[in-house]
C-alpha cells in the first residue's frame, strides 16, 4: 500500500500498450520476478522431424528444443523433457526420468545429431511415443494428473496417416503442439494439434525464433487448462472417506472404447486417498448381467487398484440391462459385507459408464439407490437417452454426456468437482434388521 501510495506518473508518448504487454509477459509473470504461473509441474516431450529434408534445419530446431528448456524448473518433481527424433521410425534420444536438472538436458540437446531418413512418418511417431515415452516406466506421470504436452516439429507432410494417433493422444488428454515450415500441410498439423489454435507454422526452421513465446503462452494455457485436483490439495481440504464405485457398460458396443473407459477410471483413481479408513473403490461391468470385478473391500492400496483397472478384459454381451444392474448394486455390492460403510455415514458414490439406453426399467432401482443416500453419477455417449442419465443421476446436473466414450478425458475434471463437493453428512435410509445385526457382529468382531 506504501508503494503504491508513492507513485508518481511517468508521462510520455505515444502509448504502446502491445509493447507493454510483452514486456510484462517477458519480465514480470516470470519465475525469477516472483509468478507462480509457470510452477506447476509438466512433463514436456520433443518431437523432431529427423528426415533428411530437414538436414540443414536441424541446427535451428536444436536452438528452438534449448530456448524452451531454458525456461523450464527442471527438476524429478518439476518439469521434465524428453526428446525423440524421427523419420522412417522414431529414436528415444532420452527419456523423461533420463535426466534430472536443466544442465544435463541442455547438454543432451546440444549433442543431438541429425538422424536422416526417408519417408517422414508422422503417425506413425505419433503412436510410438505415446505407447513407449508417455508411459510410468518411462517418467511420465500423467496418470498423476501431471499435464503432458507434446511440441511437434514437423518440415513437411506425413507419409502415413496421422488422425488415428493424433485422436488416441487427444483422448489421453496431451497436449499437441505442431510447428510446420511452407512445405508441411497446414491442415494435418491442425488436425495433429489439441486444438487448431495450437498448430503454428514458420516459412522455414531458421524462422523458429519468432514462435517461441506464442508456444510458452499456449504452454502455460495447456497447464492451467489440466491443473488437476492433486492429493495434496484432498488432504488440506480435508475432504471425508468415500465409497466409489464404478459401474461400466461392457456390451459389444464398447468394445473398441474400453481402453478409454480404463483410462477414465485411473485418472479418477489417481486423485482419490485410497485407504481402509479413506477411500474404497470397487469395479462391477455389466451387460446382460452385472459381473464384481472387485469389492470395496478387495484392495486397499491405489496401486492394486491401479493394477486392477489395468488388467481389466472387457465382458462382451448384447443386452444393456442398466436396471439390472443398478438392482445388483443395491443389494451385493453397497453391503458391510462388501466393504460398504453406508451405515457408518460414509458418503457413497456411484459413476455409471452407458453407452445405449437400457433394455429394461431403470426408474425402480435408481429411486431405491437415491433413497439410500447413494449418490450416482452417471456419463453417457451420444447413443444413450439423457433423460435416463438424469433419472438415474442423483440430480439431473451429475449425468455428463461426451460424444464418445474416447473423449471421456473432458469428464474428469467435472467429476472431480462434483466429488469434491460431497456433503460430509449422508443420511441413508434405515438400515434393515439384517443390516444391524451384521454391524453388531462386526463391532463384536465375529468377522
Amino acid at each position: 500500500m506504501d508503494a503504491v501510495r508513492g507513485l508518481r506518473h511517468r508521462g510520455g508518448r505515444p502509448l504502446n500498450t502491445g509493447a507493454a504487454l510483452q514486456y510484462v509477459m517477458d519480465n514480470v509473470f516470470t519465475n525469477s520476478t516472483g509468478s507462480r504461473l509457470d510452477t506447476a509441474k509438466k512433463d514436456v516431450v520433443f518431437l523432431l522431424d529427423g528426415s533428411d529434408g530437414t538436414r540443414n534445419g536441424f541446427s535451428a530446431m536444436r536452438d528452438f528444443v534449448e530456448r524452451v528448456v531454458e525456461k523450464l524448473s527442471v527438476g524429478e518433481n518439476k518439469d521434465r523433457v524428453s526428446v525423440v527424433q524421427y523419420s522412417r521410425e522414431a529414436e528415444v534420444h532420452f527419456s523423461l526420468n533420463t535426466h534430472r536438472t536443466r544442465e544435463d538436458v541442455m547438454d543432451a540437446v546440444r549433442g543431438l545429431r541429425h538422424r536422416g531418413g526417408r519417408p517422414l512418418n508422422t503417425g506413425a511417431a505419433l503412436q510410438y511415443v505415446m505407447d513407449n515415452v508417455f508411459t510410468n516406466s518411462t517418467g511420465s506421470r500423467r496418470l498423476q494428473g501431471v499435464p503432458q504436452i507434446l511440441i511437434l516439429l514437423a518440415g513437411g507432410r506425413s507419409f502415413d496417416n496421422v488422425d488415428t494417433p493424433a485422436s488416441a493422444l487427444k483422448q489421453r488428454g496431451i497436449f499437441v503442439f505442431a510447428i510446420g515450415s511452407r512445405t508441411s500441410d497446414s491442415r494435418e498439423l491442425q488436425r495433429l494439434s489439441f486444438e487448431p489454435s495450437y498448430a503454428l507454422s514458420v516459412s522455414d526452421f531458421s524462422g523458429l525464433d519468432t514462435v517461441q513465446e506464442q508456444i510458452s503462452s499456449l504452454m502455460s494455457t495447456a497447464v492451467v487448462r489440466s491443473r488437476p485436483l492433486t492429493t495434496t490439495e484432498t488432504v488440506g481440504r480435508q475432504t471425508p472417506a468415500r465409497d466409489v464405485v464404478f459401474l461400466l457398460d461392457a456390451t459389444d458396443a464398447t468394445r473398441s472404447d474400453f481402453p478409454a473407459v480404463q483410462d477414465f477410471v485411473q485418472r479418477v483413481v489417481e486423485t482419490l486417498l485410497v485407504d481402509e479408513k479413506q477411500d474404497r473403490v470397487s469395479v462391477v461391468q455389466y451387460s446382460r448381467d452385472p459381473a464384481v470385478q472387485f469389492y470395496l473391500n478387495t484392495y486397499m492400496t491405489k496401486d492394486e487398484i491401479l493394477n486392477a483397472v489395468r488388467n481389466l478384459r472387457h465382458k462382451g454381451g448384447r443386452s444393456l440391462n442398466t436396471g439390472a444392474a443398478l438392482q445388483y448394486l443395491r443389494e451385493n455390492v453397497f453391503t458391510a459385507s462388501s466393504g460398504s460403510r453406508r451405515l457408518e455415514g460414509v458418503p457413497q458414490v456411484l459413476i455409471l459408464l452407458s453407452s445405449g439406453r437400457s433394455a429394461d426399467s431403470v426408474d425402480a432401482p435408481a429411486s431405491a439407490l437415491k433413497q439410500m443416500g447413494i449418490l450416482t453419477f452417471a456419463v453417457g455417449s451420444r447413443g444413450s437417452d439423457s433423460r435416463e442419465l438424469q433419472r438415474i443421476s442423483h440430480k439431473p446436473t451429475s449425468a455428463f454426456t461426451v460424444a464418445e466414450f474416447t473423449d471421456l478425458s473432458s469428464v474428469p475434471q467435472q467429476l472431480l468437482a462434483s466429488l469434491e463437493a460431497l456433503p460430509i453428512d449422508v443420511t441413508p435410509e434405515t438400515p434393515t434388521d439384517s443390516e444391524i445385526l451384521y454391524q453388531n457382529l462386526l463391532q463384536m468382531s465375529i468377522f
